[in-house]
């Protein structure tokens, strides 16, 4: 703080900073900046990448109030709370200017159009956990969708929690610090904990969770008298949750936020759910390496819009049960394959539509700019010819999509009619009212046209009275207007020009005439500006009037968005129909994987067919072939195959046609993951350690619906330790009588390849390859039958190991077969020939593993 005496304008400052949350950089409005000082400029100068100034005893530092937005947009990234104090009142000399806090930036409540990625979306949450169960809120303010959700644990809640990645967190005081005590490895909370630390967090006081007054902050946000229509209970858990977050966002706005006008609650019921692990496994939403090149999100977006990337995004978020809305979306990208005439005239429509939902975001919560005007007016003129194109698909189920598209023909002529073509980012510089739609502001226009005029003949007679040929008059925003005179021509000046500033060069004058029509100027163009600010608020309003209608066609829209880009992907790619039931099986003919298929594609420019992607078939069934277990090399196709088979279910699930030549889905409850090799050593957690928590997961929480892909499990701890566990395993899967989840087993353990005789629902299954001089090719096949050995000296070879390491080890392996160092601790377990299926009762002795 600085030392003696503080200015009036100091203190201004550190009133509004005093009240502000830990962690906010103050901006501070002075004249063309924000200004920020002491430890906040500091911080901002290093964060920022700006220069650090000192005055007297304080530092300071600034940023061009202009370009404000995206040094707002560095800060948020990286965890920081931007404050915005305003000047509130035009400054008047010798005055000390009011100054207000205006809004509070968050990386979980920011809207502004450059600070939040347009394809994705953008969440704020609340968590909350109890003896009685877990809670949880989140919102986009800026598409206003508002959810909220209840568990009996944390593990019922981090699937959801995962998907919609919030960029900030809103949990209790000291709870994240309690979490942190009781996690150990492998806990829910442990998963909690390192959950939170890869994002912005902020507590709040326990009482801004308290459920009573979530309830009333809820029915007054939305208007309403009670949650009934919305089909949620006033003793719902989860709206303390939902208050902690209304709370916190009408801090930040300084507002209440005007664009809210449901909540809904997430359906487990009617939803796919997909674990942390398996969203990570699959690479749903990011590759392993953090992006989405290489997700399946990007395998299968095609879209035009970014609010078709964002209503694509949601589907994956919350994969569907309800058959009649998946059939919905995949009979509308029937329509669409069988016209890719229309969807390319859609597409080329659509990349001229803006992100309603965003901009009525916006406009609704006091951000405001002429452009946002614009992009509603862009859109409503591509309405009628994207409805031209869908007539022909009357009584198909695109008509669900063309009854709500709303043209608002009235609303779209009175925009063309108010806006100019092009139009500014800021209300303040005026220009973006048309000319002709208010005759009062024409008539504005039109003195501030003749004074400009006059300016120019006055700027001739001088030329001409003085004989100074290079007389020029000019204006800055410091001096306004003025008559500048270089020192050549000086003693040509008249005696009624009056010295207003001396340069290095000449001198600027004025005339009373000048001075006079200066005032007449000023005058003129502030009428014209505050004319033009009333009748982009009267424009504003009638948007407003019809945010409902706009909001249902934005979300038409993106729908329609996604299904074109489908039935793109389903041509380009040969994708099928797939045919859904509430049956237990899983059939997959000619299946591929959806990303490597692409990538191999790219990859493999100019290369030979080779490079082209192998597909395989799949039967599985809850109740007949429940198990299959996989054999074979390293690199010859396992996990590709395995999951594979997750990804055509999971697509299948959000509606999307299938990379297969037929599939039919049986509808699944969730899909669990245990693929690869990875550790978490942050936590603590090694390789065999992570393993073994997801394979616990999975055991704990698979029901007969689910579908299971499992990739080498018990491979990080010894052989005979691994070997235990990876039976063990195999034997629980298959313990009911008539049937369990589907699951995917692939193993280098060829002693489980012995299990096929004993249960009665597991298939032995390997990845076919070839061998020619003791070296491997990979068919990429996937046959009936266990694979003879693993070939893994010929994968080292093929990975470079030095000739003598490979001879060395083929000897070493010779011995080791020779003396059954490792199959004699098997029990010998004849196979049945022919082999038979036989179940397994539920009181019959175990198979022993060990003799």
């Amino acid at each position: 703080m600085a030392k003696g005496k503080i200015t009036p304008m100091m203190q201004q400052y550190f009133e509004v900073k005093r009240n502000l949350p830990s962690n906010t950089l103050l901006l501070f409005r002075l004249g063309d900046f924000y200004e920020m000082f002491h430890e906040d400029a500091e911080i901002g100068s290093q964060l920022l990448g700006i220069t650090l100034t000192k005055r007297s005893d304080y530092f300071m530092a600034g940023i061009p109030y202009h370009a404000a937005e995206q040094y707002i947009g560095k800060a948020l990234q990286a965890g920081k709370k931007v404050a915005i104090c305003d000047q509130v009142e035009t400054p008047q000399p010798g005055k000390l200017v009011k100054r207000s806090l205006t809004r509070i930036l968050t990386p979980g409540t920011t809207i502004e159009d450059n600070q939040i990625e347009s394809s994705r979306n953008h969440y704020l949450a609340a968590f909350e956990l109890e003896k009685s169960g877990a809670s949880l809120c989140w919102l986009d303010l800026s598409t206003a969708e508002f959810q909220i959700a209840t568990g009996k644990s944390v593990d019922d809640l981090m699937p959801v929690l995962t998907s919609i990645d919030p960029a900030e967190m809103l949990v209790m005081e000291g709870e994240e610090n309690r979490w942190r005590a009781m996690a150990h490895d492998g806990s829910t909370h442990d998963e909690l904990t390192h959950f939170l630390a890869t994002r912005s967090v902020t507590e709040l006081p326990g009482y801004h969770f308290n459920i009573d007054a979530g309830v009333q902050s809820v029915m007054d946000t939305l208007g309403v008298i009670n949650l009934e229509g919305f089909g949620i209970d006033k003793d719902h858990p989860a709206l303390g949750c939902a208050g902690a977050v209304l709370h916190y966002v009408t801090e930040n706005l300084r507002a209440k936020p005007a664009n809210l006008s449901s909540i809904r609650e997430y359906s487990y019921a009617a939803s796919l759910l997909l674990d942390p692990a398996t969203l990570r496994n699959l690479e749903i939403f990011k590759s392993t390496r953090g992006t989405r090149e290489g997700s399946l999100l990007q395998s299968i977006n095609k879209t035009t819009t970014a609010s078709g990337s964002r209503q694509l995004e949601q589907w994956l978020i919350s994969p569907d049960r309800r058959l009649d809305e998946l059939r919905r979306r995949q009979d509308s990208v029937e329509q669409f394959v069988k016209s890719p005439l229309a969807v390319k005239e859609i597409q080329d429509l659509l990349k001229s539509v803006r992100d309603i939902k965003r901009i009525l975001g916006r406009l609704q919560n006091r951000l405001r700019n002429p452009r946002e005007l614009g992009g509603i007016r862009d859109t409503l003129n591509q309405l009628p010819g994207i409805l031209d194109t869908l007539a022909p698909f009357t009584g198909t189920p695109i008509d669900s999509i063309s009854s709500q598209l709303n043209t608002l023909p009235h609303l779209a002529e009175l925009l063309n009619k108010g806006l100019k073509e092009e139009l500014p980012n800021n209300l303040s510089g005026g220009g973006y009212i048309a000319k002709g739609y208010d005759d009062t502001l024409d008539g504005m226009l039109s003195l501030t046209t003749d004074n400009k005029l006059w300016l120019s003949n006055l700027e001739a007679e001088e030329r001409e009275r003085t004989g100074i040929k290079n007389l020029r008059i000019k204006f800055n925003n410091a001096f306004g207007y003025f008559i500048e005179i270089s020192k050549s021509n000086l003693t040509l000046v008249p005696d009624d020009y009056i010295r207003k500033q001396t340069m290095v060069n000449g001198e600027r004058y004025v005339t009373e005439s000048l001075k006079q029509k200066e005032k007449e100027i000023f005058h003129a163009e502030e009428n014209s500006k505050r004319r033009e600010e009333e009748l982009f608020a009267g424009l504003v309003a009638a948007v407003l009037e019809e945010s409902g209608p706009l909001i249902q066609t934005a979300s038409a829209l993106a729908e329609l968005d996604v299904f074109c880009g489908w039935a793109e992907i389903a041509r380009l790619w040969n994708y099928c129909k797939p045919e859904l039931d509430e049956s237990d099986t899983i059939e997959i003919l000619q299946g591929r994987h959806p990303v490597v298929e692409q990538m191999l594609k790219q990859n493999a420019s100019g290369l030979a067919s080779s490079q082209a992607f192998v597909p395989n078939d799949s039967q599985l069934s809850a109740s007949e072939s429940q198990i299959h277990l996989i054999t074979g090399p390293n690199m010859a196709g396992k996990s590709t195959f395995i999951r594979q088979v997750a990804l055509i279910t999971l697509l299948a699930q959000v509606g999307c046609w299938t990379p297969a030549t037929s599939a039919k889905i049986g509808l699944v409850d969730r899909i669990f993951s245990r693929v690869g090799a990875s550790d978490d050593l942050a936590r603590g957690n090694s390789t065999f350690m992570v393993e073994m928590n997801e394979t616990a997961n999975i055991l704990n929480n698979a029901t007969r619906h689910s579908l299971i892909i499992l990739d080498e499990i018990g491979r990080g701890t010894s052989t005979y330790d691994g070997l235990s566990i990876a039976w063990s395993v195999v034997e629980h899967l298959h313990r009911e009588l008539d049937a369990g989840p589907k699951t995917l087993f692939a193993t280098h353990y060829q002693e489980l390849t012995q299990l096929e005789t004993h249960l009665g629902r597991l298939e032995n299954f390997s990845v076919a390859v070839k061998e020619w001089n003791d070296d491997i090719v990979f068919v990429r096949q996937v046959v009936k039958g266990a694979a003879d050995r693993s070939y893994g000296i010929q994968v080292a070879r093929l990975a470079g190991l030095p000739q003598p390491v490979i001879d060395r080890a083929k000897e070493i392996l010779q011995k080791l077969e020779s003396e059954d160092a490792i199959v004699a601790v098997i029990s010998p377990m004849p196979r049945a020939k022919p082999h038979k299926k036989i179940r397994v009762e539920q009181n019959d002795d175990q198979l022993n593993l060990f003799s």
